[in-house]
């Protein structure tokens, strides 16, 4: 091998371990804005079931007249 080879392999391997480490960093932030996500739905559900829980038979008849 030439020694130009070997440094462009060495370059090309440092430039695929920086992307790698970005990528994953990148993931780990979106992992965990999707956490938030999810914790603001399961709040909201929470709020919602505990409205239903004050009437809970509000929904449960339809008048229908004809």
């Amino acid at each position: 091998m030439e020694v130009g080879m070997i440094e462009g392999m060495s370059v090309n391997m440092s430039q695929n371990s920086l992307m790698t480490k970005v990528g994953t960093e990148v993931l780990a932030m979106s992992l965990d804005q999707l956490e938030t996500t999810g914790a603001g739905l399961v709040d909201m559900m929470n709020r919602s079931m505990m409205e239903n829980s004050v009437t809970p038979n509000l929904g449960g008849n339809i008048d229908v007249m004809v």
